[in-house]
């Protein structure tokens, strides 16, 4: 039971620990093809498809965030380190 407990949290943890290591560091979203004005619109969309998504209705902010991030990549969009 202890291992499994230990397993769980570890799992929890892995994500969250990357997502302040991603917040200290300055990144965009970027696309080959399209420009940087259109991303919000983008954004928007996958916000509100995400907001529809009953996995992610569990109000955990790193799921929905999670599924925004999957759309956006869907649409051809790449985060990436600002130089």
């Amino acid at each position: 039971m202890r291992l499994l407990r230990h397993r769980v949290l570890r799992s929890l943890l892995a994500p969250v620990a990357a997502l302040l290591v991603a917040g200290c560091s300055t990144a965009e979203w970027v696309h080959p093809n399209k420009p940087k004005d259109e991303f919000s619109h983008d954004y928007t969309q996958c916000e509100t498809e995400a907001y529809q998504n009953p996995k992610a209705q569990g109000g955990m902010k790193l799921i929905l965030q999670q599924s925004i991030d999957r759309c956006l990549a869907k649409k051809g969009w790449v985060l990436r380190q600002k130089r």
